[in-house]
């Protein structure tokens, strides 16, 4: 059994882009944990989007032997995402850990997830290592960085470890800290088996992976496992560890991270955060922090073709399996049909699904503009859910509605506070609660907001106004009533649901309006002419034309009486109304991300 004092278990807390990834490249390279000729860039990020966007998706575990002293250490490294929409990654690979590398860009400072996944380690009683990289960068600000950083962890400044992952220098003196100052984890492997899930894949040969720490007790091959949440039993067919490429290895004990392979068929029977018992000498109560992911956005999903609503429903289950934070369900809309309405942790969550959808599936999606959940107290006394604008009911059935909001931290250099905070307060709708100062020339501001004002492009907006110094993070609040409606989008007098959308009333005309505007833009000319309305509160309250195409038919009409000319074209006006009665509109796919286009223009 493996002496649990020399194991150290990690994870690595920074923010998007300030090379974590590449720290755990160097780290590879240090202990030698793989083989020079097969080493490249970015080496745990295994999806191929994750290397080209330069972002973590999904956390990767790896274990790395290091030589400190006449001791061999064995260290767990588990990768994090940084970005918020993955932060319940972030957290439940936290509680798999005793300690965290808090690494901060030299060249860019603390930004807003680093301090709340910091915030989130504190909580969790992790021992934290502050680590500076990028210090070799010509514009990197070591001393006002340093001071960010004992501002917010409240460490003295030689306790900073200072770096630079791309040239590997200081990198060793990291792995020393880790071993110094990280405590190494307790455990008994006499108690009956407790191990936490912090992650899960699927793998079409072998079913689910599940990704476990063993707090308490052993697991080998052929022992009786039950997973808490759902009691559901399996049989160990494989215990191994992460070297990074998985390697089977007789049993796992205390304080260990590994793999278990036990024929579980979906990943949403090996939830993330769940707790794993022997099915024999089961332990009493689970290990605590196991929480439901609730999505936070929610669009319609539609095939390009009708044809190929079967193949998107199977690519979705696939693409779940390996994701287990993507819901859906079916639904039908008259302009787009058959498809799915689907909810996601965010948008670049949204985003990369898309992807993943046409690359590794070669699905050609339309997605419809993204909405968030309301709850909506309805006349009759009943409390329903609705995430799809186009089953939101009629305003005469409606009592309250109740909209999410959440607590939303930026970051940003004092000189961009005034304009930040206008396109807060006065465009979507913010309360701010504080502001406090984060170091030199550094503000943290912290706003009351609806979450449906800043799914769409505020991320973009903020970073156009702070020219890329901004950052921002957010945490669901709550749910509080609010003056909403839906505005119904009605193309040649036939509503299109995948059009409409829900905004505050104070907006719902000049929302209407912009959209029409641009759906006239975005709709082909066609032989008849299109009006496009907005309807709300029971009422067309914008409306823009779509002009027809002409024919010339007065172009074989030479010469004689003014009379032939008149009856050619009122000929032509009749066809035309005829056509307009019968004529099917055809709406590009650029249409129906209309809402956002409106976003994009006001930047």
């Amino acid at each position: 059994m493996k002496d649990t004092e020399l194991i150290r278990n990690i994870c690595i807390i920074a923010h998007i882009d300030h090379g974590k990834t590449t720290f755990v490249d160097r780290i590879l390279e240090l202990t030698k944990s793989v083989d020079p000729r097969l080493m490249h860039e970015q080496f745990l990020d295994q999806m191929e989007i994750e290397r080209e966007r330069g972002i973590t998706i999904k956390a990767q575990p790896v274990k790395v032997l290091y030589q400190y002293g006449d001791k061999e250490y064995e260290i767990n490294i588990i990768d994090t995402p940084g970005h918020v929409d993955f932060s319940y990654e972030v957290s439940r690979s936290m509680a798999a850990c005793e300690g965290a590398v808090l690494l901060v860009d030299a060249s860019q400072g603390v930004e807003a997830q680093t301090v709340a996944h910091t915030y989130l380690a504190i909580e969790n009683d992790l021992d934290l290592v502050p680590v500076m990289n990028k210090i070799d960068l010509p514009h990197a600000n070591i001393d006002e960085t340093t001071d960010e950083l004992v501002n917010l962890v409240g460490v003295d400044r030689s306790e900073i470890l200072k770096m630079s992952a791309k040239t590997g220098e200081g990198v060793k003196d990291v792995l020393d800290a880790i071993v110094q100052r990280i405590r190494p984890p307790k455990g008994d492997s006499s108690k009956p088996l407790k191990a936490l899930i912090f992650d899960a894949k699927y793998d079409k040969y072998r079913g689910v992976i599940v990704y476990v720490r063993i707090f308490d007790g052993v697991i080998k091959k052929g022992d009786k496992i039950a997973i808490m949440s759902t009691n559901e039993q399996y049989e160990v067919i494989e215990v191994g560890i992460f070297t990074p490429d998985m390697k089977p290895i007789d049993q796992l004990g205390p304080g260990e991270v590994g793999y278990i392979i036990a024929g579980i068929k979906e990943v949403s029977h090996a939830k993330v955060g769940d707790t794993i018992t022997n099915a024999l000498t089961p332990i009493e109560s689970p290990l605590p922090g196991y929480k439901e992911v609730k999505p936070m956005v929610y669009a319609g999903m539609f095939p390009g073709l009708p044809e190929y609503y079967e193949e998107l429903k199977k690519s979705l289950e696939k693409l779940k399996l390996n994701d287990w934070a993507l819901t859906f369900e079916p639904t039908h809309s008259p302009a787009l049909g058959f498809g799915f309405r689907c909810g996601f942790l965010g948008l670049l969550h949204m985003d990369i699904v898309r992807e993943r959808l046409e690359r590794e599936y070669e699905m050609a999606v339309i997605l419809t503009a993204p909405n968030v959940e309301y709850k909506i107290l309805l006349s009759d006394g009943h409390t329903v859910l609705i995430n799809d604008p186009a089953k939101f009911p009629d305003e005469d059935s409606i009592q309250k509605v109740y909209e999410p909001f959440v607590k939303l931290s930026v970051i940003t250099p004092t000189d961009y506070v005034g304009d930040i905070f206008t396109n807060l307060q006065n465009e979507r709708r913010a309360t701010l609660l504080h502001t406090e100062n984060a170091g030199k020339n550094r503000v943290i501001m912290q706003f009351k907001v609806p979450l449906s004002e800043i799914i769409t492009d505020f991320f973009d907006k903020l970073k156009a106004i702070s020219h890329g110094y901004g950052s921002m993070d957010y945490e669901f609040l709550g749910y509080e009533e609010s003056d909403v409606v839906k505005v119904s989008i009605l193309v040649n007098k036939e509503p299109v649901d995948a059009l409409a959308t829900i905004v505050h009333k104070s907006k719902a005309y000049n929302v209407a309006k912009k959209l029409v505007d641009k759906l006239s833009e975005l709709i082909p000319r066609h032989q008849f002419e299109i009006p496009v309305q907005a309807k709300a509160h029971g009422r067309i309250i914008a409306r823009a034309d779509i002009k027809a195409l002409r024919k010339d038919v007065l172009a074989k009409c030479y010469g004689g009486d003014v009379t032939r000319k008149m009856k050619l074209l009122e000929k032509q006006k009749e066809g035309k109304k005829k056509l307009r009665e019968i004529g099917q509109v055809t709406i590009p796919q650029e249409a129906f991300l209309a809402l956002l286009k409106i976003g994009e223009e006001e930047q």
